[in-house]
């Protein structure tokens, strides 16, 4: 049904005249006639009778016409909905544990006028996907990893570089140490196997291991988080890095030790992503609260792959 004559319908059953309906449309009389009369056609019914006074509604008229009005309030509401500005921001968070995650809800904490939708995407490709079609409007990745350049309709900026920590059970060789160079790493079981190849985070771990000399791997089906604690826990012979930033819980009979890396301090460059031409209002304040969020560790203190390094 053509909203257009149902909106035609309305001004005239309101104004009681095809006349005054036609100066408030900004259309001629003879339009608005034709309108009425196309709706008539399609609805099978009389809708008005032509008096001395003007146009009043029959009986079909006045039983069509709160319909009628649902259905203009109904597009004004579908437009409402992906108007800039109206709609919520929707960000890519990745997952809910990590950094990411609880950058948005600090974001959230010192914005709680801004509406937002949280997502979840695991793949960059299909991250990049989602905002170049406008059904996302930003998301915390790392970039750029070889082989995957941003399009450049993407813009991006680092927002935050994040330390990772060592996880160990109790039982472990440096279950006990207050901290832990890169150096004394080398000859360590670092188990990951939420690794999947041609993921920005395993170029990242890849790279890692090649500087320094480490054993990472990623053997086994990946049963999530709390499966990894488990073994983590049970295992002496295996620990693996976590963000530091990561919000995890276990049991307490677990005991398991999180331990500063330094010397260097590897980092995870996490980087907002967005297109160049998003025109969502809030996508600014998002990213000037991000860059004055995030206090940042000296170059000298800190690894991350050559990629990472602008």
């Amino acid at each position: 049904m053509d909203l257009d004559t149902v909106r035609t319908f309305v001004a005239a059953a309101e104004a009681g005249q095809f006349q005054e309906a036609a100066a408030e449309l900004a259309i001629t009389q003879q339009a608005v006639s034709k309108r009425i009369a196309t709706l008539e056609r399609n609805l099978g019914v009389r809708l008005f009778v032509r008096t001395a006074r003007g146009a009043e509604l029959t009986i079909d008229g006045q039983a069509f016409l709160s319909h009628a009005r649902e259905l203009l309030r109904v597009a004004e509401r579908a437009v409402a909905s992906v108007h800039t500005g109206r709609r919520p921001l929707r960000v890519d968070v990745i997952a809910s544990r990590v950094a990411a995650s609880g950058l948005m809800r600090g974001f959230h904490r010192a914005h709680p006028d801004v509406e937002l939708d949280v997502l979840m995407l695991f793949d960059i490709e299909a991250a990049v996907t989602a905002i170049r079609s406008g059904a996302i409007d930003a998301s915390f990745r790392a970039v750029s990893v070889p082989g995957h350049p941003l399009p450049e309709d993407i813009e991006s900026v680092r927002v935050l570089d994040e330390p990772l920590e060592l996880l160990t059970g109790p039982a472990h060789a440096l279950a006990g140490a207050r901290s832990v160079t890169l150096a004394q790493l080398a000859g360590h079981r670092i188990w990951m196997p939420g690794l999947v190849p041609g993921t920005e985070w395993t170029a990242y771990y890849d790279d890692l291991g090649a500087a320094f000399g480490l054993t990472i791997e990623a053997t086994g089906p990946n049963f999530g988080s709390d499966a990894l604690l488990d073994t983590i826990a049970d295992t002496p012979a295996l620990a693996t890095f976590m963000g530091e930033q990561t919000r995890l819980v276990w049991p307490a009979g677990h005991g398991l030790r999180r331990i500063p890396v330094i010397d260097p301090t590897p980092v995870y460059p996490h980087s907002l992503i967005w297109r160049r031409d998003s025109p969502h209002p809030a996508l600014a304040t998002l990213r000037d609260h991000l860059g004055s969020a995030q206090p940042g560790r000296p170059d000298s203190e800190t690894w991350k792959p050559a990629w990472a390094r602008r």
